[in-house]
């Protein structure tokens, strides 16, 4: 469904964008139903398993709020590698709701407890994480307070070493969170 199309709001189509449904495969003018794409594969070949990750007794699924996304997705690989991949995680509660606007130190933690549920839904820890990208909407005033908390949970879990990160200023999708992250974690059989 398009945002704002199950708000019953009509749609106005450019020409271009008419152009670029329809060179897609899309009805150029009106909402297009689930499936309506077909892509032809032309040699069959193996496809990557994948699977949605979720972690509904702490964060509800983003598609509950009309996002286009998933919590997380898990790619089994040949050879026995899984590659965990987390859309970016915030200080979200179990029923979508944002959990303590104003309060950055908590909103940090929250999130870290919600990739902490993510990883243990497929018997992973923090242990396998190799990457993090960290959103903060404002960087100036709360990076020395994400960096200190950050320190002190990696080196709670004893990590060593800490994943690959990066802290980037950002506009987050709702304007009472404060802190959005982002990560990779590998397992190996």
């Amino acid at each position: 469904m398009i945002p704002g199309a199950e708000a019953g709001r009509k749609i106005k189509y450019s020409e271009a964008e008419k152009t670029e449904r329809l060179a897609l495969g899309l009805p150029p003018a009106k909402s297009a139903r689930s499936g309506s794409i077909k892509q032809p594969v032309s040699q069959p070949r193996p496809v990557v398993g994948k699977k949605a990750i979720t972690a509904p007794t702490v964060l509800n699924e983003a598609s509950e709020y009309g996002a286009a996304f998933v919590r997380g997705l898990r790619l089994d690989l040949p050879g026995g590698i899984t590659h965990l991949l987390f859309s970016g995680t915030a200080s979200v509660g179990p029923n979508g709701e944002t959990l303590y606007p104003g309060d950055f130190r908590a909103q940090l933690w929250r999130t870290f407890h919600n990739l902490t549920a993510l990883l243990a839904s497929e018997g992973a820890t923090w242990h396998d994480m190799v990457r993090t990208t960290c959103y903060l909407r404002d960087i100036e005033r709360d990076y020395g307070e994400f960096n200190s908390i950050r320190n002190e949970f990696f080196r709670a879990l004893d990590l060593n070493p800490f994943p690959a990160s990066t802290a980037i200023q950002a506009r987050i999708c709702r304007s009472d969170l404060l802190v959005e992250i982002e990560a990779i974690a590998i397992l190996v059989k």
